[in-house]
């Protein structure tokens, strides 16, 4: 990031204002010597001849016997002409004689110390730029650039850990006051946590990517750290593919496939037939070679079959799951339902086995019931059932993203 040079010399003809040339000739009696050429200089500043100020302002400086009224004034001209002519560090040594002067008024103090911190990080001086940039904000600057400037000055001086921590911060501050935090914010900082290993900030970074800039390359991120967790159960395949299909993040005609075959495998005919379905109307079933498109147009037709098959045998599978002692049978039957365009009455199922108890996997049944609250769109109810999953297998992290989803749909 540059800080922008229409900014930069705004910021320097406010110095050379402030200074009150002028004014302060007539009113203080700078002698002639001293005087004259740092009139001179601040003409030559306001055309941005920085170079030949700075010549006349030594030549002020030279001048012996300065009174305390002269040296503050050879020292606001040339902090101006300094900060013009990129020489920061001059620029610095004029703002801590000036602030030892004890005449330098707070929003003067802040405007030249915003211009230190810019004038650093012009000249690349990136540990000077966190320096002055962060003697800015304590002093309550709020100019958003400088911050900025400090972060970016610490990602590019190596101090990733720095660079997060403000990140972070500023990340914060946005969502407190009701931002959207900037795209490029949230790449810095997922960029610098990456490079410290800071998996905490790093999956902050990706959570708030996915919910306000929503890309596949995002989701398929976050979704593939959560896979390669260790303690990631294999069973929840298919839960990562309904992720990805929700999120919009499928890759290809074999992650249809895939997931629809998941699906029927897992007695949910109903949801592999939505997959297929949505496959072709996506173009991307029902395409490519002739095999391949003859083998998606097969998996149509299996699925149909199947989800009618499932259909002509709901009366005959409820009686049988509302006599089971455990509640399994009904919040299974009732998720393959939630595919069938029954909502209330598959979430009525659901709920009753998660009531009667018993249940095999209690964290895989509340994901699911939150995934059926989300399809009924109900995303208050929905956000409420993936709070409620704890599992440490891999069904927290999913529940996690998924409410992620709920909220961005609220």
């Amino acid at each position: 990031m540059r800080m922008k040079k229409s900014h930069t010399l705004q910021l320097i003809a406010s110095l050379v204002l402030a200074a009150g040339m002028a004014g302060a000739h007539a009113q203080e009696g700078l002698r002639p010597d001293v005087g004259k050429p740092l009139q001179a200089a601040q003409e030559l500043v306001k055309a941005q001849k920085f170079k030949e100020a700075l010549a006349k302002i030594r030549e002020a400086d030279a001048v012996p016997n300065k009174n305390a009224n002269e040296n503050y004034m050879v020292e606001r001209m040339r902090i101006a002409a300094a900060s013009g002519a990129g020489d920061a560090d001059t620029a610095a040594k004029s703002f801590e004689a000036l602030k030892a002067s004890g005449k330098l008024q707070g929003a003067e103090q802040l405007r030249m110390l915003e211009s230190l911190a810019g004038a650093f990080y012009r000249a690349k001086e990136y540990a000077k730029t966190v320096t002055w940039g962060k003697r800015y904000l304590a002093e309550g600057g709020t100019n958003g650039v400088i911050r900025t400037l400090v972060i970016q000055s610490q990602y590019l001086s190596g101090d990733y850990a720095g660079a997060t921590k403000e990140l972070v911060v500023e990340v914060q501050n946005d969502e407190r006051a009701g931002r959207v935090p900037a795209e490029d914010r949230l790449k810095l900082l997922l960029n610098s946590a990456q490079r410290i290993n800071d998996n905490g900030s790093y999956v902050m970074a990706m959570e708030r990517l996915v919910t306000h800039y929503p890309k596949k390359e995002y989701w398929g991120d976050l979704l593939g750290r959560v896979q390669r967790k260790p303690n990631f159960s294999d069973r929840l395949a298919l839960d990562v593919y309904r992720l990805m299909l929700a999120s919009g993040s499928m890759r290809n005609a074999n992650d249809y496939m895939e997931m629809a075959q998941l699906a029927v495998q897992a007695g949910l005919p109903g949801e592999g037939k939505q997959v297929v379905d949505k496959g072709f109307a996506a173009g991307v079933l029902g395409a490519g070679a002739p095999a391949e498109a003859d083998r998606h147009r097969r998996l149509k037709d299996l699925v149909t079959k199947r989800t009618d098959e499932d259909k002509a045998s709901l009366a005959a599978r409820q009686a049988e799951a509302a006599s089971a002692k455990a509640g399994n049978d009904l919040v299974d039957l009732g998720f393959s339902q939630s595919f069938n365009g029954e909502p209330k009455r598959a979430i009525a199922l659901m709920e009753q086995g998660i009531a009667k108890g018993g249940l095999k996997r209690a964290d895989d049944a509340k994901l699911h019931l939150g995934i059926a609250w989300l399809m009924a769109g109900e995303t208050a109810r929905a956000q409420a059932a993936f709070k409620g999953v704890t599992g440490n297998d891999g069904t927290a992290d999913l529940a996690r993203l998924w409410l992620l989803l709920a909220r961005k749909k609220s």
